[in-house]
């Protein structure tokens, strides 16, 4: 077809002094194509220096104007619409189409059949470069990845460098990218990372598309269901997400992501390797100018840009963030609870409902909060115990069985067991929480005191009391009465003469030397 002869071609060998004949034996064309270009040409009063700078296009519509553009008898849709729409969720060539015979129909129109319809609209796409995008839907898939390339932090004392490492996301419709930096790839600094992201569009997507990294993934099967780890799967269902993670070794499923992690490596890594970062967030501010300026870097097959792409087509669909962040948590398995309806974690005890001693329970642990879990069902919750605590207790009173026996112990409920006890027991346990500032910091003293009658008579404790309290020590504890009680010296102490004192009503009272400087 004379569509086909390149016309510029033909005027450059002219202009370099070839023939018609020697152009067609060295470029395989006819002669009678040669010769049509050349008499056009001719005719139209063309030569080389007039079209150097144009194109081939340009040239061939020049010398044969009108030739090979076909009119076509049906209705012409609005192509770049068309395309837009099929961005949408759920929108197919299809139902375009029937919207398309729809309107024709309405304004007496010819309408073009369905296959004709798909055909034009892949010629339309693959004519204006924006074939790049197909398949893709909008605001429906977020692909994310750790960048093999890693960065460097210098320590300003010592000078040692730390790996920095990069979490890489993309939305494949706008190919959208959002990079945030890491000390590790632990779990809890995976799901944080994931968090940022969705800050950053300010909006979530339905399907997450991850590799088969352990922190993500436990277990991807050639067949049955993929899965899961469940903080990951926890922190998807906050935001409304799935995760479909690709397929073992098929980087194609996720090839949105592997190409931005190529392109971080230029933009991010290769663009500040000039520059030394000591601390986190320095680095992640200059990461943050990168790849705004990625992002807003015009494509080279279709117009606009990420940013722009982004703002204007994808963002709007995006669904809306949960009203508070996710909260990152750990899961531990299989703690058993103990007699005393309590369950450790990392020494402490948190209490679980009565009914669950002896079983064994899962953990979720986030920075403020502690829960216990049987299956899917949360039995319980409290408030987490400071680092550095040890053998502290969080009860519920809901947790525990009715019945005096199961109260939370207390100053009051100490002191009513000591009265059974015995007046000096009273004084012992009095003394001891007068010896400190607040009275709870008293009550393990006291109960190591009382617990002594479980394996000595109330008697025998009672003496030993009274002899302490005769000593020179004013606030006996555990470590003054268990001797006394292990070589008999209470049962000998009817021997000695008691030591005067006066009965303590109201507890012991510092006097007026005390607090102006004078006591000794």
């Amino acid at each position: 077809m004379v569509r086909k002869i390149r016309a510029k071609l033909v005027l450059q060998l002219r202009a370099e002094g070839l023939s018609g004949r020697a152009i067609a034996a060295s470029q395989g064309m006819s002669r009678k194509s040669i010769t049509a270009v050349l008499e056009a040409a001719d005719a139209a009063g063309v030569v080389w220096d007039d079209i150097a700078d144009s194109t081939d296009r340009e040239v061939y519509a020049r010398l044969f104007p009108g030739r090979g553009e076909h009119q076509s008898v049906f209705a012409q849709p609005d192509w770049d619409q068309v395309h837009r729409e099929m961005a949408r969720v759920g929108v197919t060539l299809k139902l375009l189409h029937g919207e398309y015979a729809d309107s024709c129909a309405a304004a007496g129109e010819p309408v073009m059949g369905y296959d004709r319809f798909c055909r034009t609209y892949q010629r339309h796409v693959l004519v204006t470069g924006a074939a790049s995008r197909v398949g893709h839907k909008a605001g429906q898939t977020v692909e994310v990845d750790w960048s093999g390339p890693t960065m460097q932090l210098a320590d300003p004392v010592t000078g040692k460098a730390r790996t920095v490492y990069l979490f890489v996301a993309c939305l494949p419709f706008s190919r959208y990218a959002f990079v945030e930096p890491a000390l590790d790839m632990k779990q809890d600094t995976w799901l944080r990372a994931h968090v940022a992201m969705f800050e950053a569009f300010s909006g979530s997507v339905p399907r997450i598309v991850s590799d088969n990294l352990k922190t993500g993934v436990i277990k991807h099967p050639r067949e049955g269901e993929v899965v899961l780890n469940d903080a990951y799967r926890e922190m998807a269902a906050h935001y409304s997400a799935a995760v479909l993670p690709g397929r073992v070794r098929a980087p194609k499923d996720k090839a949105s992501v592997e190409n931005t992690v190529a392109h971080v490596a230029t933009w991010v890594i290769a663009g500040l390797r000039q520059r030394q970062f000591t601390s986190l967030p320095e680095l992640r501010a200059a990461i943050i100018e990168r790849v705004a300026a990625y992002n807003a870097e015009p494509f080279q097959k279709r117009p606009g840009c990420r940013a722009g792409v982004f703002a204007a087509e994808e963002q709007p669909l995006l669904t809306g963030l949960p009203a508070a962040a996710y909260e990152i948590s750990r899961w531990v398995y299989g703690r058993r609870v103990g007699r005393n309806g309590h369950v450790v974690w990392e020494r402490n005890y948190y209490s679980v409902p009565f009914a669950n001693i002896g079983t064994t329970v899962d953990l979720r642990i986030t920075d403020r909060v502690i829960q216990a879990y049987r299956g899917t069902e949360r039995l319980t919750s409290h408030p987490l115990l400071p680092e550095g605590a040890a053998n502290e207790y969080r009860t519920n009173d809901a947790d525990l069985p009715a019945g005096e026996k199961y109260r939370q112990w207390d100053p009051a409920r100490v002191r009513e067991w000591a009265g059974r006890l015995g007046p000096a027991t009273v004084t012992v346990v009095n003394r001891i929480f007068e010896s400190v500032p607040v009275d709870e910091q008293g009550l393990d003293a006291a109960l190591a005191v009382l617990r002594l009658s479980r394996r000595y008579s109330a008697e025998r404790i009672e003496a030993a009391c009274r002899l302490a309290l005769a000593g020179r020590v004013r606030s006996p504890r555990y470590a003054h009465l268990q001797p006394i009680l292990a070589t008999e010296q209470d049962k000998a102490a009817g021997l000695r003469p008691p030591r005067d004192e006066p009965a303590e009503h109201g507890g012991y009272v510092r006097g007026a030397e005390y607090y102006a400087g004078g006591a000794k």
